[in-house]
């Protein structure tokens, strides 16, 4: 059987008085753009698959301190979107569908609320929508030590080392990181997670984009939800551990046209499993309403 070729990702730097955002394009049709999650860049690909095979075009930005994405830009919320602003003018793109992602949630909530008239629809996908971890957490006080701009390199050479060699147990360490789940009832969920989550853990690095997303977290306010006025699309695991059930309960409350999907994945990554099926159907039927 062969195996279906997608179009070839190409990866471009964008400069403009003195700053620089890293973007990926990949696909043809309808644009969408999609604010990663931590620890990533415009290199990401859960979910990508699946929407490449519908027919659309996927512009990914390194988000503010991720990749080659300059620093500077991610100082607020709103010096951030007005980057991504300013690349949408630069690629000649007036509309486009937004997907944020994780961490991401900030950056894709905060877009839709100030630019009302560039959004077709935003999805949430396990999207972190109000203050996140704050500094009484010890999530958040493990985070400021592992992935710290000044030791975040190492951090991920050795999770990349061990990443390599010991796949399985990696996965098994992850596992209470993304899913309230015991490990015995995850491993009835599984496919091809673990060669999956190996690849996520290869691509990963936090720059100082990490942190960013630690500290503006709590930035997004209740009426910038209010605010949002485009057809939205909260997806989200029931299984979630790493961003709980109240965000996007939290989204649902105050985004005024909102639909709220409760999958049964195994956890925060939603597009791996049994059960990422619904995921895939749920995004890409939004999509096609949302025109």
């Amino acid at each position: 059987m062969m195996t279906k070729e997608y179009p070839k990702r190409e990866t471009y730097l964008y400069n403009e008085n003195k700053i620089q955002i890293e973007y990926s394009i990949i696909g043809t049709g309808e644009p969408i753009l999609l604010f990663h999650g931590g620890h990533s860049n415009c290199q990401e690909e859960f979910g990508y698959k699946e929407i490449l095979e519908n027919g659309y075009c996927i512009i990914t930005p390194s988000r503010a301190g991720y990749g080659e994405t300059s620093y500077i830009i991610g100082e607020t919320l709103q010096t951030a979107i007005q980057a991504y602003a300013k690349l949408l003018e630069h690629l000649q793109l007036d509309k486009v569908h937004v997907i944020a992602v994780s961490a991401g949630g900030p950056s894709g909530i905060f877009f839709a609320s100030c630019y009302p008239e560039r959004v077709k629809s935003l999805t949430l996908q396990s999207a972190v929508t109000k203050e996140w971890l704050t500094s009484k957490d010890k999530e958040y006080k493990v985070a400021k030590m592992l992935f710290h701009p000044s030791v975040e390199k190492y951090t991920w050479k050795v999770m990349n080392t061990f990443n390599t060699l010991f796949p399985r147990f990696i996965f098994k360490q992850m596992v209470p990181s993304f899913s309230t789940l015991p490990y015995t009832e995850v491993t009835t969920y599984i496919e091809e997670d673990i060669e999956m989550i190996r690849q996520m853990n290869s691509r990963q690095r936090s720059g100082r984009g990490f942190m960013l997303d630690l500290m503006q977290t709590g930035d997004i306010s209740n009426l910038d939800l209010q605010r949002i006025t485009c057809p939205t699309l909260i997806l989200h695991s029931k299984n979630d551990h790493a961003v709980q059930m109240e965000h996007p309960n939290h989204a649902h409350a105050y985004i005024p046209n909102s639909t709220l999907c409760i999958l049964d994945t195994w956890g925060h990554l939603i597009w791996l499993g049994k059960g990422s099926e619904k995921t895939h159907e749920e995004l890409i039927a939004f999509l096609k309403k949302s025109k």
